[in-house]
């Protein structure tokens, strides 16, 4: 340091930097030529030209010499002199460097500040405050004047450079043929899924790119070099070489045998990597990391272990690592963010489907509490999405009931606006009095506190027994006109959920001049409700899957309830309609040799007739009977048995009324079309 002389092992004491210079040229000897200069610290002048001359040739390095200038005082106080004469000498070294003829002096200045640069502005801290840009400037403009400027490694030289250090180089025929087998399977790969993957993997040349960085894929060098070389404190190639040494590192104590180091594949749960990619950035990553990105309790890991066809391929968070690696250092920058493709090229290997890393993006963006979407571009950040504030209103929901209920209801009231093959559908009664005891079949839709379970007693069973046996007080007569629909008690708790999601992003909308949301948050919004909406339709029918049926195998067997389980997702009514209607649960035609049949084996005839009324009741009443969508099919079924002509032996006629005491029927008709109501 400047104020602590060293002594060299032959009892040489050492102050300044011309002084070193020349003891490591020619030793106690070379020293000697400068050790007045080196004693007051003053410019040794023509002697360096000299040393240079006799001790040729020499390569001189200088490194740090910002951080050391700036130490400096502005007078010679310390035994390394004074702040002037570091530029006093850095003239006599540079000039007399260029008279050498057997010379080469390299100096090396911070490339923060450099016009080749990124930075136009160094960073205070990179170069030590406003001491140290003073220090800069003065250095530079000394060796500017004969200087031959080299250029940093550019991306291409990096790769190598990086790939030579960290790796051993490929021996034998064995190693270069799985290079080319594997970087052949990705350029298949890139070549038969063009639109899934950025232009540039279609060239030719990427193949050749693979090789050439291989066993890393050529997009981590592009986000390191691209967007990490863009933060003041990186180092281009120094800062990739001791972050990919703690990914490789991790990687092989792993065991991982993947055919290339991917951005999916960096493993930022490990505390290493994430100390390297997080060192540099301003802001405290840590959280952001554990809760989006990849922690033990992360969502991408939830989402994994809940998602069966993502979780094989761990795609959630392999997507969430390419996402932080190409967005974080860029987060605060205008054009910030990764596009969806250059997400798949970070992820997807040969074999793997890229669909599925789409299917990963979509459910990590719908959830991430830090991960922003803007159109294509994907971006982590360290302040909350409104999604954060969306689940805080959705957790909020379920404290109010009443407004997730009446969303439900509305819900529900609007999908039963079809019908399908019943007459009425009772939306949602409070009890047996709210559905009329009617003749035509109809469909009851019980209230979502009456759930079913495949358990004996189940609420929904109850609640369909109470109705069927009683409308109100009264005792229900037509028992056979009514199914009931009801909610899975489980699937029930995802409808909720979908439910307060929707309402929670609803009222976020309704409110954002007053939220202050920027335009891309009110697009996020918007997006995010109609996913919510979309995911409470396709809940509804799910929920609402459990049919109830009562029946009875004859007049003296005790009532049954069969539960039948909805498939489709057409509304609620007309899926219900459906199934009963294939399973003969719900007649909407009967033909009349059929009715001739229920006649006779019930029987249903009183005497040897039945009135037409009392016959319409039978079927309404009694649930060992066909069910009837209404009256009107009996009556299609009566019409067409009195107009057969062989109704003597198979159907039936009709006669206006009976006289008793005679023994006869009047208006008698048989073998002919004729008017009938119900």
């Amino acid at each position: 340091s400047p104020g602590n002389p060293v002594t060299k092992p032959d009892g040489t004491v050492v102050r300044t930097l011309w002084g070193e210079l020349a003891y490591q040229l020619g030793g106690k000897k070379a020293f000697a030529r400068v050790k007045a200069d080196d004693e007051k610290a003053t410019n040794p002048g023509d002697v360096l030209r000299e040393l240079f001359k006799e001790h040729g040739p020499c390569l001189v390095l200088i490194d740090e010499w910002v951080a050391y200038a700036r130490q400096l005082p502005d007078q010679s106080d310390l035994p390394a002199g004074g702040f002037e004469t570091q530029f006093t000498f850095a003239q006599a070294l540079t000039e007399s460097a260029k008279l050498a003829s057997n010379c080469l002096l390299v100096i090396s200045l911070p490339a923060s500040d450099t016009q080749d640069s990124p930075h136009t502005q160094a960073d205070d801290a990179e170069v030590g405050g406003i001491r140290g840009r003073e220090a800069l400037e003065r250095l530079r403009r000394v060796v500017g004047r004969v200087e031959s400027s080299w250029r940093t490694a550019s991306k291409e030289e990096g790769f190598e450079i990086v790939r030579r250090r960290l790796f051993e180089p490929l021996t034998g025929p064995d190693a270069f043929k799985q290079r080319d087998v594997t970087a052949r399977a990705f350029a298949d790969l890139y070549h038969a899924q063009g639109a899934e993957f950025p232009p540039e993997c279609n060239d030719g040349d990427y193949e050749k790119r693979i090789q050439a960085a291989y066993p890393i894929h050529p997009e981590i060098f592009e986000r390191l070099y691209t967007d990490w070389s863009t933060l003041l404190k990186f180092q281009r190639t120094r800062g990739v070489l001791r972050l990919m040494a703690a990914v490789i590192h991790s990687l092989w104590e792993k065991g991982d045998s993947n055919p290339l180091i991917l951005p999916s594949t960096v493993p930022i749960d490990d505390a290493r990597v994430q100390s390297e990619l997080t060192r540099y950035l301003s802001d405290n990553w840590a959280p952001i990391i554990e809760k989006d990105v990849d922690g033990p309790s992360s969502l991408p890991l939830k989402i994994d272990g809940e998602q069966p066809n993502l979780g094989k391929l761990h795609a959630t968070r392999r997507v969430a690592r390419t996402i932080y690696l190409g967005s974080a250092p860029t987060a605060a920058a205008a054009h910030r963010g990764i596009e969806d493709r250059r997400v798949k090229l970070g992820c997807v290997m040969p074999g793997e489907s890229p669909a599925v890393f789409g299917d990963a993006l979509r459910r990590l963006a719908a959830a991430a509490t830090y991960l922003y979407q803007d159109g294509p571009r994907f971006w982590y950040a360290i302040q909350p999405t409104v999604t954060k504030l969306a689940e805080d209103r959705a957790e909020q929901f379920k404290r109010d009931i009443e407004k997730v209920a009446e969303e439900l209801d509305a819900r529900l009231r609007a999908d039963l606006g079809e019908k399908g093959d019943f007459s009425r559908v009772h939306p949602l009664p409070r009890s047996g009095a709210d559905v009329p005891d009617d003749l035509d079949a109809r469909l009851v839709v019980l209230p979502a506190e009456h759930t079913y379970t495949k358990e004996a007693g189940s609420a929904a069973e109850t609640a369909a027994r109470a109705i069927l046996e009683s409308r109100g007080n009264t005792p229900r007569l037509y028992r056979n006109t009514l199914v009931f629909l009801a909610a899975d008690k489980v699937r029930l708790q995802d409808l909720d959920e979908a439910v307060r999601r929707f309402l929670a992003w609803k009222s976020i909308l309704a409110e954002k001049e007053r939220l202050n949301l920027d335009p891309h948050q009110v697009r996020q919004a918007e997006t995010q409700r109609q996913a919510a909406d979309g995911a409470v339709a396709a809940r509804l029918p799910e929920t609402y899957q459990w049919l109830l049926v009562p029946g009875q195998a004859n007049p003296q067997a005790a009532i049954t309830w069969q539960a039948i389980r909805l498939p489709g997702s057409e509304s609620l009514a007309v899926r219900a309609s459906k199934k009963l209607r294939n399973d003969d649960s719900l007649v909407l035609s009967l033909g009349s040799t059929i009715l001739r049949k229920h006649l006779d084996e019930v029987p249903l005839w009183r005497g040897n007739h039945v009135a037409t009324r009392q016959l319409v009741e039978d079927f309404a009443r009694y649930l060992y009977l066909p069910r009837l969508a209404g009256p009107e099919v009996l009556v299609r079924a009566m019409r067409e048995g009195i107009g057969l002509l062989t109704w003597q032996t198979d159907t039936f006629a009709y006669a206006e009324s009976h006289d008793e005491s005679a023994g006869r029927y009047r208006g008698l008709r048989g073998g002919q079309v004729i008017s009938l109501s119900r």
